[in-house]
């Protein structure tokens, strides 16, 4: 299936447009259908409402980076690092108009760096181009990591458009040099399904999660709706979406 064609579907599964959708099919039911209109608009009201409020977005997120552990010392050895792309900052002006890394991206080689500087383990980078951007995210990758960060890059893995690719032509690549043992550096949400698919395409995973979901203190603010806590309840449906997908992908291909 294309990028585009999951992409399409996902965004009517999604926060906010798959509300939207409930929340119009509720008004067209108003005159029609009351008695289904009714539990429509109360369901998208009430759903709208808590994906939007950061006290219940931060605690989906929590539930999957319960599923993961901060690398701790001494860290357990591994072969290799690997760090996955998190999109493009297209077109940037106070970068002459080239293509560059993204915010989610910066993050996750942050941390990847700091991790090559602990273990001196070389480093792949992971990222195609999904959107057809004419540099992949890992050429973006490699360097930010080479000018920002002075540290080399060994392997730049172009190919892919989602983490499932990721994972299987990064295997490729790092079976051809012998190393099946990794780090796996991404946000720590994204962590199960990341560690999920790359052990499934072979790799020995160590997981080197970053980016936490924290807060300074909770109170009155953590429960008025934002922009912010909408986008991460969408993250984490997309999440929980791309887990059930990649388990009904393996059962058909087992058929």
């Amino acid at each position: 299936m294309s990028w585009f064609v999951t992409n399409t579907i996902a965004a009517f599964l999604l926060p906010p447009l798959s509300l939207l959708l409930v929340l119009a099919l509720g008004l067209f039911l108003l005159y029609r259908r009351r008695r289904f209109a009714k539990p429509l608009l109360l369901a998208a009201f009430g759903l709208l409402w808590l994906a939007s409020t950061p006290y219940f977005a931060d605690g989906a997120l929590h539930l999957l980076e319960a599923r993961t552990t901060a690398l701790r010392k001494p860290l357990q050895n591994a072969n290799a690092i690997v760090i996955l792309g998190g999109g493009t900052y297209f077109h940037a002006p106070e970068y002459a108009g080239q293509d560059t890394i993204s915010e989610a991206a910066l993050v996750r080689l942050r941390y990847g760096a700091k991790l090559q500087r602990e273990t001196g383990k070389p480093v792949l980078v992971t990222g195609g181009k999904p959107l057809g951007n004419s540099v992949s995210e890992a050429q973006q990758m490699r360097a930010s990591l080479e000018q920002d960060f002075q540290i080399p890059v060994c392997w730049t893995e172009d190919q892919s458009d989602n983490t499932f690719e990721n994972a299987r032509y990064s295997f490729q690549t790092l079976q051809k040099a012998g190393i099946k043992k990794i780090y796996l550096v991404t946000h720590a949400w994204h962590m199960p399904r990341s560690a999920d698919v790359f052990r499934r395409a072979g790799f020995e995973v160590v997981e080197a999660p970053t980016a936490f979901t924290t807060r300074y203190q909770t109170n009155l603010f953590a429960f008025l709706p934002n922009a912010e806590a909408l986008r991460d309840s969408k993250i984490f449906v997309h999440e929980v979406i791309g887990l059930l997908w990649y388990r009904v992908r393996l059962a058909i291909s087992n058929i």
